[in-house]
């Protein structure tokens, strides 16, 4: 006796989405993290997906398991600006930094009132009457142990871009931005510029207008650098290319940043709040002494 329950013949074989046919393929299902990262990296081993979005989703993993505290720039190295001194004395910081947004405090550095927006400063060129105070925007305060995947949100949600990060005492710890999480997934990402191999610490590129080029990685060995660019840099107080360009600046590389050491052009390519990954050098050609 044939079933009309459901009206579907027996053979009819359920349609399946492409989400599941895909989840079907991977073959037993992973348990926990460490079986997906390593199922995921079989996948690009076999070419299934490319060396770019791994390390996206490697990344998407790293920013649920850290907070604040693990990427914020710390309260020593802030650009901030004091609205209880005169316009003249913090604009000559606002244009040299070229930050988008500055946290603005009034005599004293835990006493941050706002944000301040730096397309809002052309106001003070076009307008006769000018009160910084009016142009704040509202401060959003985070604690240190904020994950970074709900900042994000908040982030999004909000459509903010800093947070001040706040200690156990409300006192002020560092500050964060929407691009500082962002570059935990996007950071490593590579580019036109990246290297192959591990060991390709030093890459020729295409000349440049001063002379020869090479993308190098910061953490490349200074005795390294100095064999095969034929250079003398002095590598007493530190190993690396990335430490002597911070000695050099004083402070942490910016991406952007262009600078000369001796006779080689800097330019950083990549970096982020904590350390510098990737510079462009340009050997310029030397200097001719002058015989009068």
């Amino acid at each position: 006796m044939q079933d009309h329950s459901n009206g579907v013949k027996s053979d009819a074989k359920p349609h399946r989405s492409l989400f599941e046919r895909l989840t079907a393929f991977i073959s037993p299902e992973p348990e926990n993290r460490a079986e997906l990262l390593e199922i995921l990296h079989d996948a690009h081993e076999r070419s299934l997906i490319d060396a770019d979005a791994l390390s996206m989703i490697e990344g998407v993993f790293q920013v649920s398991d850290l907070a604040a505290r693990d990427i914020m720039i710390p309260r020593s190295q802030m650009d901030m600006i004091d609205i209880s001194k005169p316009i003249e004395e913090w604009m000559p910081q606002v244009l040299s930094t070229a930050h988008s947004r500055f946290p603005a405090v009034e005599g004293e550095r835990d006493k941050v009132v706002g944000i301040l927006l730096a397309k809002d400063l052309l106001r003070y060129y076009a307008e006769e009457s000018f009160d910084v105070r009016d142009m704040l925007r509202p401060v959003v305060f985070i604690p240190e142990s904020k994950r970074l995947n709900v900042l994000l949100r908040d982030f999004r949600a909000n459509r903010n871009h800093m947070a001040i990060v706040v200690d156990e005492y409300s006192g002020v710890a560092g500050l964060i931005t929407i691009e500082d999480v962002l570059e935990q997934i996007v950071g490593d990402i590579e580019d036109e510029y990246d290297f192959d191999e591990e060991e390709d610490n030093i890459l020729s590129i295409k000349d440049g207008v001063l002379g020869p080029r090479w993308r190098i990685k910061a953490l490349t060995e200074i005795t390294q650098f100095n064999e095969e660019l034929s250079t003398e840099l002095a590598d007493d107080d530190v190993d690396t290319i990335g430490g002597l360009v911070v000695n050099h600046l004083g402070r942490m590389p910016r991406k952007g940043d262009v600078f000369d050491i001796e006779n080689l052009r800097f330019e950083v390519l990549r970096a982020d709040a904590r350390q510098v990954h990737a510079l462009l050098i340009e050997k310029m050609p030397p200097v001719a002494e002058d015989d009068t």
